[in-house]
């Protein structure tokens, strides 16, 4: 038992590295889109408009990826050549960018777009498959890590890479993710043993799975708002706009740290009692926030409101495996990043069609996070109260 344990310990520590790197070509992509929609001929206008449409494939293919996971999972004795051989033609397309007019530029980025998204459930799928059901929370929150580092350091990339050519941040990310998924592959088939015995099917109620991915949404809303409109506003109240690449990732130093006593907090409370309680301290974290009275406070609030966003993950991800308990993990996987693709959509377009820039939309951000979060609580500390002894994961 240990050593599979061990084993399922190793998957998600690779499947945490792919995830880092998969985080930082996005991050690479958005910086320099701008740039090679220039040199494309691409009126900067529809920079925004790609992103929109990105997150539009993003949740289609993600539910369709997932159910299509599940369909072939009894003839597929490894995930892992599969996805590689997806992320070869994403990094191809990926690699390609920089190099072509306008009219291939778009084809490749909607490759990219197809086949990218297509690699976000399938590992977690992996890891749902020889995982057991207890070491979820502490498995999900090992493979977290890797976007949320990801994530941290991305203001830093944007520093590091000003003025350097596309070309050469382009191939070095493609062959890192390349090289981290054929580890991955190598680990699967390093796994010990066969597959561990079949759980006994979840059985979950349709009202509790929709009440769960309800909150996801509501908990993603109050995150996209939180982080990516509210919270460079709020420091430059006290800090000049060159400390914003230090201070935008005390959220995920947040994440990253208390996400594993949420992992704890889950494994003891069950997903949806643990997802309801992160989702009213963000609440209050993102409150806090909105009135420090001062830098010390702000970073405060921001680290408090990047672990419930950390915890709420934790349970988020935990839930999904746990519900399409065995055989259906594919489908609620998919679905996860859906919502999540449903809510940087809503944001990103917000932003491109100018409505969160109107004076009273601006007026109203700093108390949509927190409504959004406290929405997330009751909706699921009330809806799921006949259900609480039977937890999901």
């Amino acid at each position: 038992m240990s050593t599979s344990n061990s084993a399922s310990r190793a998957l998600a520590g690779y499947l945490g590295v792919v995830q880092f790197f998969f985080a930082t070509t996005w991050t690479i992509y958005v910086i320099y889109l701008p740039q090679l929609a220039a040199q494309a001929g691409i009126d900067q206008r529809w920079v925004p408009w790609i992103l929109v449409a990105d997150q539009v494939v993003f949740a289609v293919v993600d539910v369709i990826t997932g159910f299509w996971i599940d369909r072939v999972r009894a003839g597929l004795a490894r995930y892992g050549g599969w996805i590689l051989a997806v992320t070869v033609v994403s990094c191809i397309a990926f690699v390609c960018l920089p190099l072509v007019g306008s009219t291939l530029m778009l084809v490749c980025l909607a490759v990219w777009a197809v086949t990218s998204s297509a690699l976000r459930s399938p590992p977690w799928a992996l890891l749902g498959r020889y995982a057991a059901t207890p070491s979820l929370p502490w498995l999900s929150a090992i493979v977290l890590t890797g976007s949320a580092l990801a994530a941290a350091a991305a203001p830093y990339l944007g520093l590091v890479l000003k003025g350097v050519d596309p070309k050469l941040p382009f191939v070095i990310s493609t062959l890192t993710l390349a090289a981290a998924v054929v580890g991955l592959v190598l680990a699967e088939r390093r796994m010990t043993g066969d597959l561990p015995p079949e759980e006994e099917k979840s059985g979950t109620a349709g009202p509790q799975v929709i009440l769960v991915f309800g909150a996801l949404l509501f908990l993603a809303l109050g995150f996209q708002i939180h982080f990516a409109l509210n919270s460079a506003s709020q420091y430059l109240r006290f800090a000049p706009a060159d400390e914003l690449p230090w201070l935008m990732p005390v959220f995920w130093i947040g994440f990253s740290v208390v996400m594993w006593p949420g992992a704890k907090l889950v494994d003891r409370l069950g997903t949806a009692p643990a997802m309801a309680l992160a989702a009213a301290a963000g609440a209050l974290a993102a409150l806090a926030a909105a009135h420090a009275p001062g830098k010390s406070a702000l970073i405060a609030a921001q680290f408090l409101a990047g672990g419930a966003w950390g915890a709420a993950s934790v349970a988020a991800y935990s839930a999904a495996i746990g519900f399409g308990r065995t055989g259906r993990e594919g489908r609620f996987l998919g679905t996860l990043f859906a919502v999540l693709a449903v809510a940087a959509f809503a944001r990103i377009a917000a932003v491109a069609s100018g409505f969160a820039l109107d004076p009273a939309v601006k007026a109203l951000l700093p108390w949509l996070p927190q409504t959004a979060w406290l929405l997330a609580a009751l909706l699921l500390a009330f809806g799921l109260r006949p259900a609480r002894a039977s937890r999901p994961a």
